[in-house]
């Protein structure tokens, strides 16, 4: 049990499993759905619960409908990861020497599930998600299905023809769209039956730390993106450019949360968050200066270099908010 509970926690951090080590049913599956970054969509989720009670003008929140909804987010983050594996895959994008199948083992060219396998785990997915949405609907009508197919668009339609926001410097916004005001607002909207305006609001900094680590991961795979036509938005801007604007939006997380404090809309407990300063500070360095030309020892995701430090930044930072919120909810300060 000691072994299969440290595989675990190795795929849960690195994405990978090390050679040696036997893959266990749990481990296979956290592979193929990368769990490795459901943090991200947890914290989002979390906070658009936690706005319900820690904001302003305390609501009524709904415990259940919280948790289907957070459940509802995990399945369809499962359920997108393999949709863009799938798409990419088929459309010629991913290859063994695509940068996808080097940091970690891609579903079906590492061996974990065949093509087929991985269109029927989607189907399922979307199947279990479907039923979430067709309950949390009957009982907060039609906006909850707008969010999830807001939702829905924007993660298929990433990767997929004929879109492919991704190709076309669109995949970044989306990200931040789907991560900030369709996540959180709308589970704080499944929370609550309603979605105030500076709740929109209060979901724009988070969305923010979670659009600088796919830049992060775009800068790593411009030279291969450039050579395949994927027209990502550091590709666009070039590795120089996208780095400035990264560091651009990771202080103005800081300045946002700040904001929104001073106007009374979060509780200052939510300056935990600037605890994170001294990582923010090494995370800027690292994007002022070139990735290493070899792989640092004992690196597990190489050749990706800068989506690690700014995934470091995000989970900390994200995690320092939800704290925040949780200290606002039993000891409410507000400015």
């Amino acid at each position: 049990m000691a072994t299969v509970l440290e595989n675990w926690r190795e795929v849960l951090t690195t994405q990978n499993l090390s050679q040696g080590r036997q893959m266990d049913l749990v481990s296979k599956w956290l592979l193929i759905t990368r769990a490795s970054v459901f943090p991200m969509t947890l914290t989002s989720g979390a906070i658009g619960g936690l706005l319900a009670v820690a904001g302003p003008n305390r609501v009524h929140a709904n415990g259940l409908f919280f948790t289907l909804a957070l459940l509802g987010l995990i399945l369809a983050h499962a359920a997108n990861n393999m949709i863009n594996d799938y798409f990419d895959l088929t459309g010629g994008v991913d290859s063994a020497e695509y940068v996808r199948g080097q940091y970690a083992p891609h579903p079906i060219l590492s061996g974990l599930i065949s093509k087929t396998g991985l269109v029927a785990a989607i189907a399922l997915v979307n199947a279990l998600d479907l039923a979430i949405l067709v309950y949390l609907a009957r009982v907060r009508g039609w906006v909850v299905v707008a969010f999830a197919l807001l939702g829905l668009f924007i993660s298929v339609f990433y990767v997929a023809p004929p879109v492919k926001l991704k190709h076309r410097g669109l995949g970044e916004p989306g990200v931040a769209v789907v991560w900030g005001p369709l996540m959180i607002c709308g589970t704080y909207f499944v929370t609550t039956g309603s979605l105030p305006a500076w709740v929109v609001v209060a979901s724009l900094p988070y969305a923010i730390l979670v659009t600088t680590v796919l830049i992060g991961k775009h800068i790593d795979k411009i030279e291969a993106d450039e050579r395949l036509g994927i027209r990502t938005l550091p590709v666009i801007l070039g590795a120089e450019r996208a780095a400035f604007l990264n560091q651009v939006l990771m202080v103005s997380f800081f300045v946002l949360i700040l904001c929104l404090v001073l106007v009374g809309s979060l509780g200052v407990w939510v300056l935990l968050t600037f605890a994170a300063l001294p990582r923010l500070r090494q995370v800027l360095r690292v994007f002022s200066q070139p990735r290493p030309s070899t792989r640092p020892a004992d690196y597990p995701i190489w050749p990706l270099w800068f989506v690690a430090w700014a995934f470091r930044l995000t989970r900390f930072t994200g995690g320092l908010f939800v704290l925040g919120l949780l200290a606002n909810a039993f000891y409410p300060i507000f400015l």
